[in-house]
């Protein structure tokens, strides 16, 4: 079974250590890591440190093919910064994600935990036996949280559509905003003409 882990570190130098003992030696009797990457979380961003593709085909290499891009861009994305907490007071009540991901979805797990200022590396992998890289990966300060790589690409999916209705309701806003912004705007230029039609009133009332 494919499946997609992912590692996320406390100190930098350990994510760097992993992703190169894994660059190093990617296929062992105990498993198969196809791709990996390294992301640093900064200004609630997450930028690529370093990156593997070994070409090692998967049981499904179709939906391996742009997986680890796809979980990546919505990490760091609207979902992503929304899961993590950065863009709460963006969507309201209006926008339920719920709707669209479940509580014990990758996606939702991974982006409430990274912080700022950490790293984590995603990984695409088999393995004979299940627990094998996370033995590997025991001697690290890391949390590590890992999924069928089928249910992260249905996740991804359905984080797909919802970041859509997000920026589909931001846009709403953000017009309605403007309207409003516009309509403030008239009101304040009527109000400076009405009194300075009541200026040059007063004038001549008094000549």
């Amino acid at each position: 079974m494919d499946k997609i882990l992912t590692a996320i570190f406390k100190v930098e130098s350990e994510g760097y250590q992993a992703l190169t003992e894994l660059k190093q030696n990617p296929e062992t009797d105990k498993y198969v890591v196809s791709q990996a990457v390294l992301l640093k979380k900064e200004n609630n961003g997450l930028n690529t440190l370093d990156s593997f593709d070994t070409g090692i085909e998967t049981s499904n290499d179709t939906l391996a093919g742009g997986l680890i891009g796809g979980l990546v861009g919505i990490l760091g994305g609207p979902i992503g910064m929304l899961l993590g907490g950065s863009l709460g007071a963006l969507t309201g009540s209006v926008f339920d994600l719920g709707d669209a991901l479940d509580n014990e979805s990758i996606i939702e797990k991974v982006a409430d935990m990274i912080m700022d200022g950490e790293v984590c590396m995603i990984a695409l992998a088999q393995e004979k036996e299940p627990g094998q890289l996370q033995q590997k990966l025991a001697k690290f300060n890391v949390s590590i949280v890992e999924s069928d790589a089928a249910e992260v690409e249905e996740e991804i999916e359905q984080a797909i559509k919802a970041e859509k209705e997000l920026e589909k309701e931001a846009r709403a806003k953000l017009r309605e905003a403007q309207k409003e912004d516009l309509k403030n705007k008239v009101e304040e230029k009527k109000q400076q003409l009405q009194a300075g039609i009541e200026e040059v009133k007063a004038k001549v009332n008094k000549d």
